[in-house]
């Protein structure tokens, strides 16, 4: 079964949040996805609000661009938000938009190493390890979480270009693709690995039968969870979610 989720950009108003997150849970979402875009919006606080608000909604944040977040902080939030609302949040990691990345003086000169070290890093952090470890960008000395989650918590990896998404196979517990992925894309990775893939979707339709046939056709090439967007300039993003909560169940 491939489940059904929606995204609230992060062009959005921050104050819109709570009633989109409402909708979600009212309607049947299966998951709503928040995005950490430069410079817009935080991934974990948006999260913890929408988490708080709801009672069984899944919340995903996909992707945390990680040459901006140091990668104890990053493992300090999501085993917090576990703890708090557990197995109903999930985090991806990525590379970050590399123009915003120099914008701020984050930018590394091998992000798909950064990306590497960070996820084993995270990953171990959120096992309850005590990690230390001296690579090309992420160093630790005995950090270990005084508060893990209680089993670990697994770290999907997103990205789109070859070499990032053979990096996703091997590091992250799930593969995360954007929307310019298609359905050969879709396929490939699939082929490649037996973890969960989430792909998003943009479409602005309310056409249920192009939807639920453009859905399938996502699931059918691989995808476990479908997560579909507005485009950045579309309105009404309530009744967007609405909508895709009255689609929920349909792929296979």
């Amino acid at each position: 079964m491939t489940t059904l989720g929606a995204v609230y950009r992060p062009q959005l108003p921050p104050e819109n949040l709570r009633s989109v997150v409402l909708a979600a849970e009212e309607s049947g979402v299966d998951s709503l996805w928040l995005w950490e875009d430069c410079f817009l919006e935080s991934g974990i606080a948006c999260a913890s609000a929408a988490l708080a608000w709801t009672s069984r909604l899944k919340v995903g944040v996909g992707l945390l661009p990680v040459p901006l977040r140091n990668v104890a902080l990053t493992a300090m939030e999501a085993a917090t938000l576990d703890r708090l609302f557990p197995g109903r949040v999930t985090i991806g990691v990525g590379h970050g938009l590399q123009t915003w990345m120099g914008q701020v003086g984050a930018r590394v000169s091998s992000p798909l190493t950064l990306l590497r070290e960070y996820t084993e890093a995270l990953k171990a952090l959120l096992a309850g390890e005590n990690v230390t470890c001296a690579g090309k960008y992420v160093s630790l000395t005995g950090v270990a979480l005084d508060w893990p989650p209680a089993a670990p918590m697994p770290i999907y990896v997103g990205g789109l270009g070859p070499r990032t998404l053979e990096l996703a196979g091997q590091v992250g517990d799930g593969t995360i693709l954007d929307a310019s992925a298609d359905l050969d894309r879709v396929r490939e990775t699939r082929a490649t690995r037996d973890h969960p893939i989430v792909v998003y979707v943009e479409t602005d339709s309310r056409d249920r039968a192009y939807v639920t046939d453009l859905v399938a056709s996502v699931a059918e090439a691989g995808a476990t969870s479908v997560i579909l967007q507005q485009s950045a300039t579309s309105e009404d993003p309530e009744g967007f979610v609405r909508f895709v909560g009255s689609l929920d169940g349909v792929s296979a």
